[in-house]
Order: C-alpha cells, then sequence, then structure tokens
C-alpha cells in the first residue's frame, strides 16, 4: 500500500528526531573524552579567575576531565563572551559569566555584540560574591564614613578593573550616593587595580572580595566595609556600607554559560558536576576564605537572575550617568 506523502514527511521528521535524540544521548554518553576550557573572561588574579579556578580545580575530579582555564580579558568582558558566544556547542567549552562582563559591559555597548539572554546555554549560578572596600593601610580611615570626609577634603584615585568592570560600576555608585569625587583610574584586570592600591598609586577600590581578601586578611589592605545590605558572618568584622550609606546594597554574582545549542543532555552533566564541585565541604571552605557563599538552582532560576542583574545595573548606570560607547 503507498503511504500518503503528507505521512511519509511525518515519518521522517520523526525518524530524523529520534536519530538526532540518539546522537546526542551517545555523545553524552561518552562526555567528556578530552579536557573542557573554561573560558573567563577577565585577567589572571582578577576575583571571577580567583573563583574559577576553586571550582575548576575541583570539577576536574568530579567529571573525570582535566578543567583547563583559558583567560580571555579585555573591554571589561567584551572580548570573552564573544569568544564565548561563538564557540563550539559541543560541551568543550565551559563560560565563567559573572554580573560585569554579562550585564555591565554589554549595557555600555551602543551596537550591543551579544545577548545574555539569547545567545547563550545557562547551567548554574554557583556564587555570590560581596565587594569589599579597600584601602591602602597608610590611608589615615578605618571606615567608609572617615574615607568619605577625607575624599571631600582632598583628590582620591578610585581603581579600577577597567570600564564597565563591577568595581569600576560599584565604586562609581558609591561616589554616587556618598557624593564624592575621586579619580577613576582603570586597570587591565582586577589583579593590576588591587595591586595599585597595595603600591599606593591609588588610594581605595570597591572590588569583588575574591580579589582582595588574601591581602586583607595578611594585612596588606584594609577592608573599611562591604557591599552586602547586612552583616554577614562571611564578612567577619568588616561593616555593611549600608551602616553608612542606608540602603547600600550592590553585589555580584558568578555561574556557568555553555555555547547557544549544546545538547542538553551534556548540559546536564555539567550541571550536576558544577552543583556537587560547589558544594563540596573543601570547596564551600574555600570560597568562604573568598567572602563567597555557595548558591547554585536551575537554568531557569539563573535566567531570572541574569535578567533581574540587567534590569537592576541598567538603572545604576543611568543614574551615575556613565556613557555609553
Amino acid at each position: 500500500m503507498k503511504i500518503p506523502l503528507p505521512y511519509r514527511i511525518c515519518a521522517g521528521i520523526s525518524l530524523c528526531a529520534i536519530v538526532t535524540v540518539n546522537v546526542h544521548a551517545a555523545d553524552a554518553a561518552g562526555y567528556p573524552s578530552r579536557p573542557i576550557r573554561m573560558l573567563v573572561p577577565n585577567a589572571p588574579g582578577s576575583s571571577v579567575d580567583t573563583l574559577g579556578r576553586i571550582i575548576g580545580n575541583k570539577m576536574s575530579d568530579v567529571i573525570g576531565q582535566q578543567v583547563v582555564i583559558d583567560n580571555r580579558a579585555g573591554a571589561g568582558g567584551i572580548v570573552g563572551m564573544e569568544i564565548a558566544k561563538n564557540a563550539a556547542p559541543d560541551g568543550y567549552t565551559l563560560i565563567s559569566a559573572t554580573t560585569a562582563a554579562s550585564t555591565v559591559a554589554v549595557l555600555l555597548q551602543k551596537r550591543p555584540s551579544f545577548d545574555p539572554l539569547k545567545d547563550y546555554d545557562y547551567v548554574t549560578q554557583f556564587a555570590v560574591t560581596a565587594n569589599v572596600l579597600v584601602v591602602h593601610p597608610g590611608l589615615p580611615v578605618k571606615t567608609a564614613n572617615e574615607l568619605i570626609a577625607l575624599a571631600k577634603s582632598k583628590q582620591l584615585n578610585m581603581a579600577s578593573a577597567g570600564a564597565g568592570s563591577q568595581s569600576h560600576l560599584s565604586g562609581a555608585y558609591f561616589m554616587s550616593v556618598a557624593n564624592i569625587p575621586s579619580l577613576h583610574v582603570p586597570y587591565k584586570g582586577g589583579g593590576a587595580s588591587v595591586a595599585s592600591v597595595l603600591a599606593g598609586e591609588s588610594q581605595w577600590t570597591l572590588t569583588p572580595a575574591p580579589a582582595v581578601m588574601t591581602q586583607v586578611n595578611a594585612g596588606k589592605l584594609r577592608a573599611i566595609g562591604h557591599s552586602l545590605p547586612s552583616r554577614s558572618s562571611l564578612m567577619g568584622n568588616i561593616p555593611p556600607i549600608a551602616e553608612s550609606l542606608p540602603g547600600f546594597d550592590y553585589s555580584g554574582w558568578q555561574g556557568f554559560f555553555l555555547p547557544k545549542g549544546t545538547p542538553r543532555a551534556i548540559a546536564d552533566k555539567l550541571r550536576a558536576a558544577a552543583i556537587k564541585t560547589a558544594n563540596l565541604p573543601e570547596v564551600k571552605g574555600l570560597l568562604a576564605k573568598q567572602a563567597t557563599e555557595v548558591v547554585t538552582g536551575t537554568p531557569e532560576e539563573f535566567r531570572k537572575v541574569i535578567a533581574e542583574s540587567l534590569t537592576k545595573n541598567a538603572k545604576v548606570i543611568k543614574a551615575i550617568g556613565l556613557k555609553v560607547e
């Protein structure tokens, strides 16, 4: 009996779908068969790099292949995010996505080169990180209020990891709320900006905790405030900036993206490995030393975090008058 054309077409489509699913399942069954690149859109020594290495080093054991860090800094994270967008969707490029690179830098482009809500697949969020207000120990201030008073009386330099970085936006927001002037000095990455405060070239920075907690704990920098809305056990005796500037709340998140179109089965494997790794007692302890809290969830929950971050940062950028490039 001759099968009508519409039924033959439907059968063909169904067969193609089954073959595609089976191919993806086979890919996932043997995945990973080689090292995985973790693309970090920030420089070595930055907070993103620090957290990525903590997770990546242990995730290698969990997933059974080495996770190799690939730093691609530039333009506040745009360079790395563009490379990630165009990477092969085969599960061998994992993107360490952050507030700054994903939802700040893109807002500062006249013609955005990527869309964080459309151009990537989401794996999971893994961290929430406070920004820490630090000064050179030689600066005669021990509180946020004393820094504000000093900045009103003399010229101070504020270091950042570059235009559009989290430290740039958080520092500019702090200056706006505190109504103080400071000269913004952008550096190429978080490591360089922190080094400038250590050397006394800049007097202060408000930067992600992992970039400075080692120096703070060693007494090389003085922490005088953090960006969480209230006191936190992770921050020890460091007070929230909100105690000096009521309502101040500006922290960051970190999580994993994949290039758009990565097979779902592979994404699920990566998610399970990332969540298991982040919740290992040793990893939680290392993150806690960086004043970073483990927060994991579903791709849908992570997407909501990104959408809310875009909305909030758009308001902050407008409020402090940052110019779109």
